[in-house]
């Protein structure tokens, strides 16, 4: 990466080149997205190689615990980062550690009531989520201890946050880092020298984030230039929490949406596999390892969204609409490659990638396995365009196309074709949705990000650009 000179006191976000820009800024958040995203994803490699089909089925329908256990983490994490970087810029350092220590409060109370009601619920829960005789045990082990981590999780999801509007996003990076890394460490410890099975897979997974929620505790105790305070704790700001889980609710909706979809997928598959010969275990186990393997790619895609978002946002501030449109472009260009040899592999190679998680002995698994990879990611090489379009809605100031957008593929158009096409198709139709789905949502952003871009056009030539502009 090159040095930068600052010039003038000027932000380096309105004269640097674009492409250092982008390195420098998506490169933490690429990191930390994956590594979010390998939590789950390496529990269900070793599942896969010990327990086999049934355990990766248990996970999967356990995985919406998780799901809404993050979009709690997202309400008072996102919204409560962005109100304190608003603080923080207006100099009123106090207001922005109220903030800090108000939202941690509240999320440790509300995820603490979750663990509680989750514990009592769980049977009924677990087997709301999908469920079966088969699967019930596997996935109470594995949905007890995952919702037990509820306060552990939400304060890894508030603290990320806050550390990265800290000045910090290298030591969220580390502390997610290094919990994942614990992770890989522990599973296969737990899981065939203790020969715990899916309950060790949980285990591992809770050491790994109480590792991690360590970590950035001790950075707000001792590192932090917010910090955390007893007064602000145990007196909770209620006006500040309101506002920030009013800038945090459309994250919230996203990440909700998505557990919606999760939680009808599973019956879906569980239903329909149950007419057919695959069978609903089996149905959901193969879908369960294809949804795992996108978030890769799309955690990947997510990382250059992010980085791209604060160069948007500044040089759109600035009225330097031609960095606002290089910065577009460039991010959808590399988000898109990302996707694109994601697809790739999908399509090429998907009985070398389903391997990963074990050969399981249940007959047509990997058969079924492979079509789903197929379909359901048939299209999925223009998600680093739609993820990009809309960061791109957010940044600039745009929150009802950006939240409407962002739910598009997710939630609108997901849930009705998942409902609709197994009508017609059975099975089959519900893998056949994601591709669909992709197609019409990334159709429908374009015209969107259209007009975009012949508005960024007429401003630029309107003489709204700035002398640095160059992607290299």
């Amino acid at each position: 990466m090159k040095n930068i000179k600052r010039t003038d006191d000027k932000n380096i976000l309105g004269y640097a080149p674009i492409n250092t820009l982008l390195k420098m800024f998506a490169g933490p958040a690429i990191i930390s997205m994956v590594a979010n995203a390998l939590y789950n994803i390496v529990d269900q490699i070793y599942i896969g190689n010990s327990v086999g089909y049934l355990g990766i089925a248990a996970t999967t329908v356990a995985f919406p615990i998780v799901t809404i256990v993050m979009a709690l983490g997202t309400l008072l994490g996102v919204g409560g980062s962005a109100l304190a970087a608003i603080k923080l810029g207006e100099e009123k350092k106090k207001d922005a550690e109220e903030i800090l220590n108000s939202v941690l409060l509240v999320g440790l109370i509300c995820s603490t009531l979750m663990t509680i009601v989750g514990e009592i619920f769980l049977t009924e829960l677990i087997t709301a989520f999908g469920a079966t005789s088969q699967t019930l045990l596997y996935s109470k082990q594995y949905g007890g201890v995952m919702i037990a981590l509820a306060p552990i999780s939400t304060i890894i999801g508030i603290l990320c946050n806050m550390a990265r509007t800290d000045g910090s996003p290298q030591l969220a990076m580390r502390a997610l880092v290094g919990g994942v890394l614990a992770n890989v460490v522990l599973d296969p410890i737990f899981i065939f020298v203790f020969q715990w099975g899916v309950l060790g897979a949980a285990l591992a997974t809770a050491a790994s984030q109480i590792f991690s929620a360590l970590v950035l505790t001790w950075y707000f105790k001792y590192r932090g230039k917010m910090r955390f305070d007893y007064e602000d704790f145990t007196n909770p700001n209620k006006h500040l929490v309101k506002r920030a889980m009013a800038i945090g609710a459309s994250s919230c909706l996203v990440q909700l949406s998505s557990t919606v979809l999760q939680i009808l997928m599973n019956n879906s598959l569980l239903y329909y596999g149950n007419l057919s010969s695959v069978g609903g275990d089996v149905a959901i186990g193969a879908v369960g390892i294809v949804m795992k393997i996108n978030m890769i790619f799309i955690s990947v895609a997510i990382g250059i969204g992010i980085g791209a978002q604060p160069i948007i946002g500044f040089n759109k501030g600035a009225e330097h609409y031609d960095r606002v449109l290089a910065t577009y472009k460039l991010a959808a260009k590399c988000a898109t490659t990302v996707t694109t040899v994601g697809w790739l592999c999908c399509m090429l190679m998907p009985h070398l990638i389903l391997k990963i998680f074990g050969s399981s002995s249940a007959p047509g698994f990997l058969d079924f396995a492979t079509d789903a990879m197929r379909w359901f990611l048939g299209a999925v090489f223009v998600a680093g365009f739609q993820i990009i379009s809309t960061g791109y809605f957010q940044a600039t100031g745009q929150p009802f196309k950006a939240s409407v957008l962002s739910m598009m593929r997710q939630f609108i158009l997901l849930v009705p074709l998942i409902l609709i096409l197994p009508m017609y198709f059975g099975l089959y139709g519900i893998v056949y949705a994601g591709a669909v789905a992709d197609v019409i949502a990334a159709a429908t952003i374009a015209i969107f990000m259209h007009k975009e871009v012949h508005k960024l056009k007429a401003l630029i030539a309107a003489g709204k650009s700035s002398l640095a502009v160059k992607a290299e």
